[in-house]
């Protein structure tokens, strides 16, 4: 289809990531451009919200009632002094070491130029990735989908990873290399996964995932395209297209994002 466009010169992406557009079939002539900000505060409230699903121990609590059962033995965790390994540390990932860091946790981040950044506590180079992931009790990933990234979390981080440790996935499912994470999950190396991206979608019935009582599967709604949010930038880019000046941001499509 976007081979067939001869017309075309300007893609707006509607969702946070663009891998699906920087394909061959698309001209080099075609403006490719993003819409940051509009993602980063749904994405932190997810990560925040199933970090404290975890401490909080809701299931433990939710099957108790499944099951008549007064546990006021077991009593919840606090995020308050948890360390959170940000992988990516783009405008989504900033927004997320914010919301992390108001709640007391430790947020350390983990980006391709290991440049301190003012949100995270410490910021590391992606060579250094295992340093960070030995520290972590949360991993959240957020890294776009490249030819570097695929697959890059995998084994090697898994056995960086502590056994209590929980693994966020909400970037895209082909970074994380899936046949390692199940193998993971399964042999209790982590803790548990919380996974709103996948390397096929939908989910497949059959697949090995849904299986896992350590795993909590959402349908990639974590940051949600809404007319609401995405009109005002796509608005400003029209308006700046029809006078003929830049388009405010536009994807580098050699870097992937």
């Amino acid at each position: 289809l976007l081979a067939k466009a001869g017309r075309l010169r300007w893609l707006q992406v509607m969702g946070a990531g663009v891998d699906w557009a920087l394909v061959p079939e698309l001209p080099p002539r075609v403006v490719v451009t993003r819409a940051p900000g509009v993602f980063g505060p749904w994405m932190a409230e997810y990560v925040v919200g199933w970090c404290a699903w975890v401490t909080q121990r809701m299931a433990t609590y939710l099957e108790a009632q499944r099951q008549r059962r007064w546990i006021d033995h077991i009593l919840p965790d606090r995020l308050l002094g948890k360390t959170l390994a940000i992988v990516g540390l783009g405008d989504i990932g900033r927004t997320v070491a914010r919301a992390a860091r108001a709640l007391g946790m430790r947020v350390l981040g983990v980006s391709r130029s290991g440049r301190p950044l003012r949100e995270a506590d410490r910021v590391y180079r992606m060579g250094a990735l295992r340093a960070a992931l030995r520290q972590a009790d949360f991993v959240v990933v957020l890294l776009p989908l490249t030819p570097q990234t695929r697959g890059l979390i995998g084994p090697d981080a898994f056995d960086a990873m502590k056994p209590t440790a929980w693994l966020l996935n909400i970037a895209r499912g082909a970074v994380v290399n899936e046949p390692a994470l199940i193998d993971a999950l399964r042999d209790h190396r982590i803790a548990g996964a919380i996974l709103d991206v996948f390397a096929i979608e939908p989910l497949p019935p059959y697949h090995s995932l849904w299986g896992l009582d350590n795993v909590v599967i959402t349908p990639h709604i974590s940051g949600p395209s809404t007319p609401e949010e995405i009109a005002p930038i796509f608005n400003d880019n029209l308006a700046r297209w029809l006078a003929g000046r830049p388009l405010r941001h536009v994807v580098d499509r050699k870097a992937g994002y």
